[in-house]
Order: C-alpha cells, then structure tokens, then sequence
C-alpha cells in the first residue's frame, strides 16, 4: 500500500526505522503506517539491515542506505555458524560498516534540524545496537524473543529452561543494559508475560508499564493488525462439512519448495486416508515464489489442475486446493486449521485462534530446533510433527476433539493478543519522542 508522505518539513518530528528481516520489515511497515495516519507522526526514513525490504518498498518507503539479500536471509545463527560464514563471504562485513556509518550520519544530521529525532529498532540486539549506535534517543520493538520461550502461561519455568532463565528474564543481561540506558525511552515487548518479566527486571523506571510513564510499553503484537478477528473462539468443522486447511511452505528459497513437497506428502496422506471428508486446500505461498515450480509439485503428486486462476484450482478425488500468493490474510481467516513451515505466518494463524501443524526439514531456518522453539514460544495450539504420518494422525485427533479444540483457540488468542498493537505503539511513540531531544 502506498502511503501519501507529506514533505519532509510538515512532520514535527524524524524517526529512522531499522529492521533485520522479512518478518520485522512488516511489522515495523505496520507501525510507520499508524505513524503516517497521525498528525503529530515523524518524516520517517527506514533501514533494513538484512535483506532487500520488500515491504518498505511496497509500502513506499524508500532505504535510506545499502541493502542486500545475503546467502542466508538473516537465519545466521542457524547451522552451527556455516551460515554466518557464508554472509561474511557474501560481504556482510563490508555491509554491516556501511550501515553503521549511515545510522551514524543520520543521527549527526540532527545538528542541522531542529525537530526532534529518534530511531525506532524492530527485531532483536541486532538493530537495538544500532539505535543505540545512533547517538540520539531510540525505541525497541522485541519481535524475536518472548518469556514463552521458558515459561507456562502462568509465568512458571518449562523445567530445565530455568537455567536458560538464569538471569531472570529470556532477555540477557548485555540486551537489558541497551534497553535501561537512558536515551532508550520506549520498549515495546511482543506480549503480555514478556513486558511482565521485563518490567520488573529493568527496575523503577519501568513500574508504571501500560502507561507513558515508564518505558515498557504492553501494546500487543503488531503481527496480528490488518487481521478482522471475531470476538468468538473459532469452532471446528461440523461432522460432515468440509475442512479447510491453510498450506503455508514459507518464503525462503529454495528450502520453501522443498517444505512445498513435504506439505504435499501430508496432504496426500491426509486424503487418502479419508477419502469420504470433502477436504479443501488453500495454499498461500509468499510472492517471491515461482508458482509454476509449485504446480509441478502438485502434479508429481497426482493433483489435477482445473482452473489457472488466479487461483489457481486443483482437485485430488474429493479434495479440492487453491493456489494463490495474495490471499494469506482472507484465508488464514476462513481456514479450520494450517500446516505450516514458516515463521510469522505460523503466529499468526495461531493468533487468531487455529491450530498449526508445523512439519521441521533440513533449513536453514524451518529446522526441527527452530519448530521446538516455536512450539514453545505458540504453546500447544503450534504442533510439530516429524513425519506427514505423524501429522495426520495429530490433525485427526483434534478434528475428534472439540474440547481441545476450544482450549487450543483460548491459548493461541491470548499469547497473540489482540489485533490494534501498531496504533497503540505509534501512539506512545508520538508521546514519547515528539518533544524529545
């Protein structure tokens, strides 16, 4: 969506926004969006640090320096460190001292201005060192750790994950002392026991934690904006009608082609199994993915094409599948459940109130450790499932189970939150840093 930007005088203030992945350069878009809707919002400039920003670039916010899709996509902790040595092959050195100056320079260009500036970082340390580089005031949105990591919905410890809470809070000590410097002004946690835990390990300046008092901000997670999520739990499928299921491969490639195939292995599975359920598909891969090589999945798998679309049509006996890369959102809304290999799609889907079968591969990113920690980080509406068997089987055990249906729904609306967390979160912004030097 393009956005009607005034001229770069007529804002009060300036704001430089970083970012360090495909998942982060949306949810920061849906914050400088709110932002861009308010009278007393910023000039906004942006900069992703990993990747090319797709979605700055749709939005109509154009890099404000270097940017580049390196070897790994920004999953560099993944793989024992081989792939963080191939970014530090494909020039993530030389990429990284690029950017510093230019965060540097815009936060010195504050001399020649006299409204008031910020940065505004959306992700984890990485770009929260950044605005902290910067020189001026920042803000951080946490989108990439949560106290679910290691605790219950009661803020109990999972067992061992105590000793990975040994500092008290799934944020470290050195991320803690970036947030309780003085010019970090706002902290904005993904949820409700995070901003918690957070609060009280920060100290005095965070007590007054949902109101422009302290810097720890409850807002919600921007993750579930632009999604209309009804005021009741969602219900399963009646005995007889037909199940639709959200087929999510991820955006990566080429690791998302091959999820692609492993989710049509389950989905064959799945309809041979039954053959007398009326089984619909509805299969949203991200854009960047060539939607022919996924037709030829389709077909090595015995589907037929009925229809090019868009969406595209395809039939298996009963069961019917639609393809289309531009219908995440209204179908993620009207599906039963999903069968995922992705990140953020997978929150999402869970977050309003469906369950999400998730099936772990080689990676980089959509590995079996990176599934535990998501099924720890979801709770028990995320389902790992090593095998398209074992995912059958799990997916017909709850279709047999509404009450655990129901409670898988509570638990995936409340860790999520509710959808409105990018106007709150502009909104504290605009009080915070609008008369901030």
């Amino acid at each position: 969506m393009d956005l009607d930007h005034p001229a770069s005088g007529d804002r009060p203030w300036r704001l430089l926004c970083l970012s360090n992945g495909h998942g982060e350069d949306a949810i920061a878009v849906q914050i400088l969006q709110a932002l861009a809707r308010r009278p007393d919002g910023p000039e906004v400039a942006v900069l992703p640090l990993v990747g090319e920003g797709d979605a700055y670039r749709r939005a109509g916010f154009a890099s404000l320096g270097p940017a580049r899709q390196l070897p790994s996509g920004g999953f560099i902790y993944m793989d024992g460190g081989r792939q963080l040595l191939r970014d530090v092959r494909g020039g993530l050195v030389a990429l990284t001292r690029s950017q510093l100056r230019t965060v540097r320079a815009w936060g010195g260009a504050i001399a020649q201005d006299s409204r008031p500036a910020a940065v505004l970082a959306v992700g984890d340390i990485v770009p929260l060192l950044f605005a902290a580089w910067s020189g001026v005031p920042y803000g951080f949105v946490g989108t990439a750790k949560s106290e679910y990591y290691l605790r219950d919905d009661d803020g109990k410890f999972l067992g061992m994950r105590r000793l990975e809470g040994w500092s008290g809070s799934v944020y470290l000590p050195w991320e803690r002392w970036l947030m309780g410097r003085s010019r970090c002004r706002a902290i904005f946690p993904r949820d409700d026991l995070t901003a918690q835990i957070l609060s009280g390990c920060l100290g005095p300046r965070s007590r007054a934690m949902s109101t422009s008092a302290g810097p720890v901000f409850n807002c919600g997670n921007p993750m579930m904006d632009g999604f209309e999520v009804p005021p009741n739990l969602p219900k399963p499928p009646a005995p007889g009608e037909s199940v639709e299921v959200l087929l999510l491969p991820g955006s990566r490639s080429p690791e998302a082609y091959g999820n692609w195939s492993r989710i049509l292995a389950a989905v064959t599975v799945l309809v041979d199994q039954d053959r007398d359920r009326p089984w619909r598909f509805l299969a949203a891969p991200a854009p960047s993915l060539e939607l022919d090589r996924l037709a030829d999945a389709l077909r090595d798998h015995g589907w037929q094409c009925l229809d090019s679309g868009p969406p595209q049509s395809w039939h298996r006996d009963r069961a019917t599948l639609n393809l289309a890369s531009d219908r995440f959102i209204p179908w993620a809304e009207r599906c039963h459940l999903a069968i995922a290999t992705t990140g953020t799609a997978t929150e999402q889907v869970v977050g309003l109130g469906k369950p999400a079968f998730t099936l772990p591969g080689d990676g980089p990113q959509f590995t079996a450790a990176f599934a535990e920690a998501q099924t720890r980080l979801l709770g028990p509406p995320a389902i790992a499932c090593n095998s398209p068997e074992i995912l059958v089987n799990a997916v017909n055990d709850l279709l047999n189970n509404p009450d655990r249906w129901h409670r898988l729904a509570a638990i995936g609306r409340r860790r999520l939150g509710p959808p409105g967390a990018a106007d709150r979160i502009a909104h504290h912004l605009c009080q915070t840093f609008s008369a901030n030097r």
